[in-house]
């Protein structure tokens, strides 16, 4: 059934179609993001997605989604995690190829959580190759681990856009509330020191060898400069 626009003013109805209009110019981009919990991907990643038009697939999200929506494959991921098993690659792999042959991912997506392991980049190349496609650029979020504990401890989120502030390095206008719908914000059950020093010891053991993988196609971000700066660093990669 078609979107009731009615109550959708003219100047937005007008922007959109500008915006949409804007996207059909962009070039394609495949875009991999790797980085350690707290390294500022979940700032960057809407920028990125605004600026290039991509879909922003993050696979935890993807496959909670697909589980309440029932759908075959989140069938499939529900069975693995009631039995205690881990979800398959190919189920993630399934995911992500449903989801990128969607209208939103038309001019490409930004991947955010996967791949992890070089086994998962490989099958993740082959799937792209099937239809004539490559990740072309990783962008390597690059924060020593003494400043990360700090970051995520103080880091809130807006569950539904991603946007993510800080409430020393980045803190919303108002606390607690996101700046743009003014809905509350919340904390991640595992964004503390505990989980974070495991969650490192993870993230170095297994991803990288998948920057190591795609070594041509990394570039390596001081993600512990200002905001902007990174922005700016993350143009420049990109725009190549």
């Amino acid at each position: 059934m078609p979107a009731d626009l009615t109550e959708v003013s003219t100047e937005a109805l007008m922007a959109e179609i500008q915006r949409r209009l804007d996207c059909t110019k962009k070039p394609e981009k495949r875009i991999i993001l790797i980085g350690p919990p707290g390294c500022g991907k979940g700032t960057q990643s809407p920028r990125i997605k605004n600026e290039h038009c991509l879909c922003h697939l993050a696979t935890g999200d993807m496959l909670r989604a697909a589980v309440a929506a029932k759908t075959p494959l989140g069938l499939e991921a529900k069975k693995a995690m009631e039995s205690g098993a881990l979800v398959s690659d190919e189920i993630v792999i399934g995911l992500i190829e449903e989801a990128t042959q969607q209208a939103e991912c038309a001019k490409g997506f930004i991947l955010d959580g996967f791949p992890r392991t070089v086994v998962q980049a490989k099958k993740l190349d082959e799937m792209l190759a099937k239809r004539g496609q490559a990740i072309d650029r990783v962008l390597n979020f690059v924060v020593p681990d003494s400043l990360l504990v700090e970051r995520v401890v103080g880091r809130w989120v807006h569950p539904s856009s991603g946007r993510s502030y800080h409430v020393k390095f980045a803190p919303p206008k108002v606390a607690g509330v996101d700046d743009v719908t003014g809905e509350p914000l919340m904390q991640r059950k595992d964004d503390n020191a505990e989980t974070l020093k495991a969650r490192l010891g993870a993230f170095h053991d297994q991803t990288t060898p998948v920057i190591q993988h795609y070594a041509a196609k990394v570039v390596a971000l001081k993600a512990d400069r200002p905001q902007d700066e990174v922005a700016q660093a993350i143009a420049s990669a990109l725009n190549k």
